[in-house]
């Protein structure tokens, strides 16, 4: 664990750092999916406005 003791005795120590990555672009069925999601949760927030619209 890498750690710096400074003038005074005391020690800094650091958090280890996560590896680096790219990201990689995403194929048909990953954007098909995403594209389900947006709408299924589109489709859930209007219906919970025209609920509370009713309601009120």
């Amino acid at each position: 664990m890498p750690y710096i003791k400074d003038e005074g005795g005391y020690l800094n120590n650091f958090a280890r750092e996560p590896k680096m990555y790219t990201a990689e672009p995403m194929d048909s069925s990953q954007k098909r999916n995403r594209y389900i999601l947006f709408g299924g949760a589109t489709v859930l927030v209007l219906g919970l406005i025209a609920v509370a619209a009713s309601i009120s």
